[in-house]
């Protein structure tokens, strides 16, 4: 059941609660995450919602029947955000030269005539990237994160031939399976912790989920892709320092600068200072702290989230610049619940009237029926400290993770649930996302 019916003063209702200086508005009072979460975390988060979900007809207008919702990527952790259709099917994104073999990824350099130049992904005349997924080069922290996968499978190739693989094919194959496996035991290890707590995640792996079944195959519940995954917008930083050269918010003075080096964090471009230091995103050995830490995950988000500059460049001029405020509006278009709704479905105790007493003034009763991503967001910050997600979001998004791996049969926790990492990492390191940085060569 929806959480309120689609008229016109809930509309308008829910564009206040999204509006640019309004309640979710962060403005100056924005606090980092007080478990000191790297910031690179948080673009790990959204390079996993490109592998598991992509509908291109999305729109704000359409009523849309969550059965019915086509998803063009598989709901699984599968990277084939990275691995497209494989070398056979999308050759464009795979180096056929002798070196390549045509199983290995295309990388490039930021300067093409300097071989000591940083790399940057593949690109076309006009600096579109030839990648898995287009959205991958959102920003120019998310494509280096890209661009550390296509290196770290291109570590892996080199190291299963020198262990004797030499046939291309099975290379490539038991290459492709290493890299997805050691992935999603970063997911599942390391990524889903930081989010929802171990003790959630032991919880499930050792009692089994609670909520979320299927009957023949895995799918994305709209709970989760339109409003529980969506908690990482809090955590957005206003700007990044990206390295010792390069501070930079993510939508400068110019967002729409078709220049190839503008004064923000846009994709699509390449400049020589378009590059990634890892350990400003990323606790690594020997370095000093990340300078970009993550914001909480509460119910603010930064000011620069209010004024998006995709809608008039994408030709989207229907849809709000506020991101909030299009969160908000799908919740109508997909007929969501009320994050109380949810909460009591599960058995757990919902937030009060006074907990949300900030939504009063909106009217239609939202401060008893919320929608389902800002009462999520509101769980985080008054049930966690903005540390973690509460136990509505967290049971939500640990079970859609693990379920979705316990659902793929090529996954190392389905076919392989003892596997542990076999990457060569230190000594005392546990294999994580950093690991897989200094496999790939770039941290």
């Amino acid at each position: 059941m929806p959480f309120l019916p689609d008229t016109q003063a809930v509309r308008k209702s829910l564009l206040t609660l999204g509006e640019l200086g309004g309640i979710m508005d962060a403005g100056a009072d924005n606090p980092d995450n007080p478990s000191v979460l790297p910031a690179g975390f948080t673009f790990l988060g959204q390079f996993l919602d490109h592998d598991l979900t992509f509908d291109p007809t999305s729109s704000l207008e359409r009523q849309n029947d969550p059965e019915s919702i086509v998803n063009f990527r598989t709901p699984g952790f599968e990277l084939d955000s990275v691995y497209g259709s494989g070398p056979a099917a999308s050759p464009h994104l795979y180096d056929n030269s002798p070196n390549g073999r045509g199983i290995k990824f295309l990388i490039e350099k930021l300067d093409p005539t300097n071989a000591e130049s940083k790399d940057d992904l593949p690109r076309n005349s006009q600096n579109t990237a030839l990648i898995g997924d287009p959205r991958n080069d959102e920003n120019t922290i998310l494509s280096q994160l890209h661009l550390a996968f296509l290196k770290f499978h291109n570590a892996v190739i080199d190291k299963v031939i020198a262990d004797g693989i030499t046939d291309p094919t099975q290379a490539f194959a038991e290459a492709q399976r290493l890299v997805r496996w050691h992935y999603q035991w970063i997911l599942l290890h390391e990524f889903l912790p930081h989010i929802v707590g171990e003790q959630l995640v032991q919880d499930i792996l050792k009692n089994g989920r609670k909520f979320y079944n299927w009957r023949n195959e895995p799918f994305i519940p709209v709970e989760f892709s339109v409003a529980a995954y969506r908690f990482g917008h809090s955590q957005v930083r206003p700007g990044y320092v990206v390295n010792s050269g390069f501070r930079a918010a993510m939508f400068g003075t110019d967002p729409a600068n078709p220049g190839p080096n503008p004064d923000n964090l846009a994709g699509g471009k390449r400049a020589l200072r378009r590059f990634v230091e890892w350990h400003r995103f990323f606790h690594i050995d020997g370095s000093p702290e990340p300078d970009n830490i993550s914001k909480k995950i509460d119910s603010k988000i930064s000011s620069a989230l209010f004024q998006l500059p995709f809608s008039a460049i994408a030709g989207l001029s229907d849809n709000p610049s506020s991101l909030a405020q299009r969160n908000l509006l799908r919740h109508l278009t997909f007929s969501l619940p009320s994050g109380q709704a949810l909460a009591k479905a599960m058995c757990i105790e919902p937030l009060t009237n006074n907990d949300l007493k900030d939504l009063k003034d909106l009217g239609v009763e939202m401060e008893q029926k919320t929608p389902l991503w800002f009462y999520i967001l509101k769980e985080a910050e008054l049930r966690a400290e903005g540390r973690t997600l509460g136990p509505v979001g967290g049971r939500l998004v640990a079970e859609v993770f693990i379920g979705l791996l316990e659902g793929d049969r090529l996954s190392f926790l389905r076919a392989d649930p003892t596997w542990h990492p076999t990457l060569p990492v230190n000594a005392e390191e546990k294999f994580g996302i950093v690991s897989l940085l200094k496999f790939a060569g770039v941290a």
